[in-house]
């Protein structure tokens, strides 16, 4: 597979805080590569610095093949970001923010009011184009802020945190239009500390934690480098053991020595299993 994203080498620190720690990426071209890992593990910072929002301390970033320090604009010009929290004009329409971003772009009136159709009806926003943003649901604000990124169509699209502050009806919807694009080609680099939405959507997981790559694979392979099968065992009172086997058998054999005081539950191993084998942390804040 063709690389479109390499980064070694990359650090950054924050006072006496190292947010990013020498860090090694390498991300295919078509694919949808998850960073996984709890908040203030680096992820946020990690984007930032590939997209060139933030300066790094050191270290090299190749986007579609431009370093973004010898030629930062064309490198540029391969991404769309989404932050995490909503960069649109609260007073502004839905219709005026995308003729915004196309000439934040340089893109001549006529190609540019072609592609916001195009997206408008891509991501189904015909009802809502001429609402002001600040009357738009969270969902829908983050449709937008979608089509605002993929105006001048770029290979390559950055999400981060795409989903937080959704209900489950909003993340869903979002799961649906990231499947489509990436079906259609983009290549999608996703941040995100929810375990579940990374096993929906990623091809390949890498985690990160306290700033520091801790493992990169797809998340079968994780899961069997941990163990395919899960006994979970719960002592009655405050703490749940868990066990991690190659097959359900050795699983059986194992919850079959167990006491009658532990509830057993055996079930298939998940990345968060994985993440916290592989840290010894939980995929929540970490301070």
């Amino acid at each position: 597979m063709e690389e479109i994203i390499s980064v070694k080498g990359l650090s950054k620190s924050f006072a006496k805080k190292t947010a990013v720690d020498n860090i090694d990426l390498s991300i295919m071209k078509g694919e949808v590569f998850g960073f996984l890992g709890p908040n203030g593990a680096g992820k946020t910072t990690t984007i930032r610095l590939i997209t060139t929002l933030l300066n790094k301390d050191s270290g090299s970033v190749l986007i579609n093949g431009h370093d973004i320090d010898k030629n930062p604009i064309k490198a540029k010009t391969s991404i769309g970001v989404i932050q995490q929290h909503i960069s649109l004009d609260n007073d502004l329409t839905v219709l005026e923010n995308m003729i915004c971003h196309a000439k934040y772009h340089k893109i001549p009136k006529k190609a540019a009011m072609e592609k916001i159709e195009k997206l408008i009806d891509y991501l189904d926003i015909e009802e809502y184009r001429n609402y002001k943003i600040n009357s738009l649901s969270g969902g829908w604000k983050k449709r937008v802020s979608i089509a605002g990124a993929l105006i001048h169509e770029p290979p390559i699209l950055f999400l981060d945190e795409p989903t937080v502050g959704l209900d489950i009806g909003g993340r869903r919807t979002i799961w649906d239009i990231v499947k489509q694009l990436n079906a259609d080609g983009t290549t999608i680099f996703l941040t995100t500390h929810y375990i579940e939405e990374a096993e929906v959507l990623c091809d390949r997981v890498s985690f990160i934690n306290r700033g520091k790559i801790v493992e990169t694979d797809t998340p079968e392979n994780l899961c069997i480098k941990v163990g395919s099968t899960a006994v979970e065992a719960f002592d009655g009172h405050r703490k749940t053991d868990y066990s991690y086997f190659d097959n359900r058998d050795e699983a059986n054999a194992y919850a079959g020595t167990l006491g009658s005081e532990y509830t057993v539950t055996i079930r298939s191993t998940n990345l968060e299993d994985c993440f916290v084998k592989m840290t010894g942390d939980s995929v929540g804040d970490q301070k």
